[in-house]
Parts: C-alpha cells; structure tokens; sequence
C-alpha cells in the first residue's frame, strides 16, 4: 500500500505541499532530473533519482549524488523524458498511487508528455491511482466504472471532461449538480465546476476515458 512521489523539474512554485507526504510512513520520493534537488531542499532524501541532470550546475549534480539512495544516469539523447523515466522506475515500487509533481507551469511541451504519459499509464494498470498535483489543482484520468470521490477542502471544485471520444452512461451522485446516465461529449465544458457535497461524491459510467480535475477556490 504504498504511495510514490515523482518530482519533476518544473517551476518550483508550481509544486505540490510535499510535507504532508514527507509525514507519511508509506510513501516513498522519486527525483526526476532537477526534482531530486527540489526533495533535497526541503530535506526530503529521495529513495531514487533519474535523469540526464543537464539542468543541474556541476555542484548542484555533486550535491544531489550525496543524497542518492539509487541513482540512475542517463544520456541526453534519449527517447524517454526524465518524467517518463522517474514513472517507469516508479512502477517498480508496486505502489497503489502514484503523484506526480513538478510538470506544470513553465514549458507547455514538458506539461502536455506528462498527461499524455499519465494517460497512458493509466489505461495500462486500470487498478493504480495516478494523478499530476500542483499547489492548486489535482489531474486524474477515469477509466469505466464506479469512482468515489472523498471531499477535500483543498479542492473544492470538481470538473469533468472527456478524453478522445464521448463519455457514456455518467452518473454523479452527491454533488451539486447530479446527473443520471447522461453524456459527456467532446469539446463539452457542461460538467465544469461541480461541487461534492457531504464527505464524498461518485461518478459512474460505462464507456470513454473521463479527465478529472480538481481544483482550489
């Protein structure tokens, strides 16, 4: 029942609270590329850093070989991302969750390879909690079915789109606008900012990949 903590190098205002994970006992911390050093920072010593480091100064490399618990180098002219690298090696852990921070704000192409790669991981192991975390908003991918939804006070509004094709049969439940077997289409921004009401809300449906994204006030 572990969770992994993937740190990319983004923007470092863009990144999640990462105390609150640094508190738990089942979570482990990946460092992609300059994300090892953004963990170092904040005296959190990574279990594992990837990447080439051609963001890093030749000190800031030492220092983050200091604290390397496993430490994978590879070369700049790769086909994986240092993103993609860090998840693979996540998967290796067996975790229940994987976060993923440090991919938002900054350049667009860097944002765009990690949903694309959360998404395909996600269609991959349907059984395994993937989501991109910034300091205001959580992104997750649903595959068919029934999904739970815990209210969190962080996140108060509750938006839903669909991804490659309509989505089918959505049913919410315990939210402020319910719906029973309706459709998400493509291009459609009708499920935007919704609200879960008590201490969890659902979602259910039979056909598409839905984009769930959880965002502050």
């Amino acid at each position: 029942m572990t969770t992994v903590v993937v740190c990319a190098g983004g923007p470092k205002e863009e990144l999640c609270s990462l105390e609150s994970y640094s508190k738990q006992h089942d979570v482990l911390f990946i460092g992609a590329d300059r994300g090892a050093l953004y963990l170092i920072e904040q005296g959190i010593t990574p279990h594992a850093i990837v990447g080439d480091f051609d963001s890093l100064s030749q000190e800031e490399y030492q220092n983050v070989m200091k604290h390397a618990q496993d430490a994978q180098r590879f070369r700049e002219e790769k086909n994986e991302t240092d993103t993609d690298l860090a998840l693979l090696k996540a998967l290796t852990y067996a975790p229940r969750e994987i976060v993923l921070t440090g991919v938002t704000g900054g350049r667009l192409d860097h944002y765009e390879a990690a949903v694309r790669s959360i998404y395909r991981l996600q269609l991959e192991h349907p059984n395994l909690v993937l989501k991109i975390i910034n300091h205001a908003n959580t992104i997750q991918f649903l595959v068919p079915g029934t999904h739970t939804i815990q209210a969190d006070e962080r996140y108060r509004y509750l938006s839903f789109f669909a991804h490659e094709q309509a989505i089918q049969g959505v049913t919410l439940r315990h939210v402020k606008y319910e719906t029973t077997n309706e459709e998400i289409s493509l291009g459609s921004t009708r499920f935007t900012s919704n609200e879960i009401i008590g201490t969890s809300g659902s979602i259910s449906f039979t056909q598409g990949i839905c984009l769930m994204i959880r965002s502050i006030d």
